[in-house]
């Protein structure tokens, strides 16, 4: 059915929290689109026959079609056209970087801003878990058992889609929960932590199997997978949960986290709330070290924390930020103070080993380094301290060295991540393949996904040539 489409140069704004109210709770910001606003939106879609969007979404949802579903008010529609291609669909309406993937392509964002994908898809997933009540169907079983490391975005992606074709797929999580950086790292305000459950429920009906508190590596190894256990074939999707830190004097201070334990002790262990088991350090003056999503994400929780002053320190400038702009935006409208062109040098303490301020230089931009940003410069006799009692190192993580350690011919490069044929996933050991951030370092939840879609495919392929 056609319908009238909407010509407004601008997507419908997206409803949240007020940032005086939302800094001080750790509820989701945005509040997601009312149903008419979803209508609206999905008109504003041109239904391109080249859809260009496709072509820049990791796992390959046919985005016009399922716009046009809900233009059309067929949201259950829209749903299945989703989970044809994504296991996560509300995970991934929440987190994924539209702006440099599908809507980044879109034809709308020539004259105007683009169609709101990942707002759509977000609707259209919640809206399914809103109203529909039937299990999925169970797929015939084929015989074949593959096993899984890892039940982050990569791993869940690869289960179910596995799950999907009739394998028997277990999957093996070293934490006590599975959802991987999706409960770790994202904070409850980007991501509900009950929406990853539900996720993880629906690949469960799908006869997933979830073991967790297996380190494989210590527990299990590969080979005993590969052996007496059973499984044609294994996914490595385990991450890059290792922190960096810069080396510098004094980091070995009391109030200096990784953001990955910062994260880790608020979203899983939910340190925020009054009854928490895990201590945390309810801070005064803050310094997150990074530019990415993660230190957002610790500043922001920093903030929520009841810290008074919360700085945002890159040695590089805003324009060269990596994290998502809306992350950005929704930073500064909250009160964090972004410290661009500064660099620590070093941590200071006080008589009791406690961090009491961090000494800085500022930086400026020089020619484009291998990154193809420009390469931050020292600026001669411009150190200062900035006064902190808390710094949160947000500048990257590695793969965990175990499973490379403990699987004999698992090639890897200089930064321990596992090296994979590029279309496959597949490693250097015949049956094991790879995907996300143990492949690729600390990089997006899409990413992964789309890594673990396409490991699975490579997999169903091997096992069927056999």
């Amino acid at each position: 059915m056609a319908v009238q489409r909407n010509m407004d140069p601008k997507k419908c704004p997206m409803p949240s929290q007020d940032p005086e109210v939302r800094s001080k709770n750790f509820d989701e910001v945005a509040l997601g689109y009312t149903y008419e606003m979803a209508v609206n939106e999905a008109r504003r879609c041109l239904n391109c026959k080249n859809k260009p969007c496709v072509s820049a979404c990791p796992v390959a949802i046919d985005i016009p079609a399922f716009i046009e579903r809900v233009a059309n008010e067929d949201m259950e529609g829209a749903f299945e056209i989703i989970s044809r291609s994504s296991s996560l669909p509300a995970v991934c309406g929440r987190v994924c970087p539209q702006e440099n993937q599908c809507e980044g392509k879109c034809v709308r964002g020539i004259k105007g801003e683009p169609v709101g994908i990942g707002r759509l898809e977000r609707f259209v997933a919640d809206w399914h878990r809103a109203h529909n009540t039937e299990a999925p169907k169970m797929p015939q079983p084929n015989g074949h058992k593959v096993a899984i490391i890892g039940a982050g975005p990569a791993g869940l992606t690869a289960a179910g889609d596995l799950a999907k074709l009739g394998y028997k797929v277990t999957v093996f999580e070293a934490l006590h929960l599975a959802g991987g950086v999706l409960v770790y790292g994202i904070p409850e305000f980007r991501l509900p932590k009950a929406i990853v459950q539900q996720e993880i429920d629906g690949l469960k009906a799908l006869g997933v199997d979830i073991e967790t508190n297996m380190v494989i590596g210590k527990v299990l190894t590969i080979d005993e997978l590969l052996g007496e256990m059973g499984y044609e074939a294994v996914f490595i999707g385990s991450g890059a949960g290792l922190p960096r830190f810069m080396g510098i004097p004094g980091e070995s201070l009391k109030g200096v986290y990784s953001a990955n334990e910062y994260l880790t002790r608020i979203n899983l262990m939910k340190a925020y709330l009054p009854d928490a088991k895990t201590p945390i350090k309810h801070s005064k003056k803050v310094a997150v070290v990074g530019g990415g999503n993660v230190a957002m994400d610790a500043a922001r929780c920093a903030k929520r924390l009841g810290a008074e002053t919360v700085y945002i320190v890159y040695r590089r400038g805003m324009e060269e930020l990596p994290a998502r702009k809306e992350e950005v935006e929704h930073a500064m409208e909250e009160g964090i103070i972004f410290k661009t062109l500064t660099n620590p040098v070093e941590v200071l303490g006080d008589a009791d080993g406690m961090v009491c301020g961090m000494k800085c230089v500022e930086m400026t931009l020089g020619e484009p380094d291998a990154s193809g940003r420009r390469r931050p410069i020292v600026k001669e006799g411009s150190e200062f301290e900035l006064d902190v009692d808390t710094m949160i190192m947000a500048i990257g993580t590695s793969p965990n060295p175990l499973i490379r350690s403990t699987t004999p011919g698992l090639e890897t490069n200089k930064h321990g991540c596992i090296i994979t044929e590029e279309e496959t996933g597949l490693t250097s050991r015949q049956g094991v393949y790879a995907g996300g951030d143990a492949v690729t370092g600390a990089a997006t939840v899409i990413l992964a996904m789309g890594a673990g879609k396409q490991a699975a495919k490579a997999i169903d392929e091997y096992i069927r040539s056999k």
